[in-house]
């Protein structure tokens, strides 16, 4: 089976394929829609030969399908047909998520944090992906642990403070979830220094181990329902 890994973030979409060893770097941002993604991708792999499509989306998932357009790219990403669109099965998955099952060790319990233009967040227990959202939850100030550890925080706050807060986050989100490790990833995760005992760095290229794990392992699931069908709290909107 021959896979087509798509990751899809705020400052790029990332894609790798099966057979290829360096990765498709295309510039994202808010003009970034589904279907300018895939003209994008399906332009920049013309040649290339795949089966399937996994795709890392940064916004919540239910039932493989977004649950609400990301905040940090275009809009109409709910209700879009990704299968009829690259004319190939799809499987979606938080990106967050899908970066965690790349970085799975196989057992136990594993909380993945990235650090990105946001923060995602998700765990995998005994071989089961469940994305979430704890990005949103209050940290202080009236401000989330998005707008603290994500990249308005570190432009606001400095290296320093960040780094700061980063390790509070961990720290407090590590003893809520009970994990026995703590991987993190992220393209700012590279400015951390020091972490704690069973706080590991991971690297950007899980993201695609973990694409083609949802084909290739079936012992690493994904639940079906990846997000709460619940509304997310109305809170203060992300200071610059």
């Amino acid at each position: 089976m021959r896979i087509l890994v798509v990751d899809v973030g705020g400052n790029h979409i990332k894609i790798l394929g099966t057979g290829h060893e360096d990765p498709i770097k295309i510039p994202s941002g808010p003009e970034m829609t589904p279907r300018r993604m895939v003209n994008l991708v399906r332009s920049a792999t013309a040649g290339w030969r795949y089966d399937v499509v996994s795709i890392g989306y940064p916004g919540p998932v239910i039932d493989g399908r977004p649950a609400e357009d990301p905040r940090n790219i275009g809009k109409g990403w709910v209700g879009f047909n990704f299968r009829r669109a690259f004319g190939r099965p799809v499987k979606l998955i938080n990106d967050a998520a899908m970066q965690a099952l790349g970085s799975y060790p196989g057992a136990g319990r594993m909380l993945f944090l990235g650090l990105g233009t946001g923060l995602g967040t998700a765990m995998v227990v005994e071989g089961h992906a469940a994305p979430m959202e704890l990005q949103h939850l209050p940290y202080k100030k009236g401000r989330t642990y998005e707008q603290y550890v994500g990249a308005a925080g570190l432009k606001r706050l400095g290296k320093k403070k960040w780094r700061r807060h980063v390790l509070e986050v961990i720290a407090l989100l590590r003893f809520a979830t009970q994990v026995d490790t703590v991987v993190v990833g992220g393209g700012n995760a590279k400015l951390l220094s020091a972490l704690p005992r069973g706080v590991h760095l991971g690297r950007n290229a899980n993201a695609f181990v973990g694409g083609f794990r949802l084909w290739t392992d079936p012992s690493l699931l994904t639940s079906k329902r990846e997000a709460s069908p619940f509304p997310r709290p109305r809170g203060r909107r992300r200071s610059r």
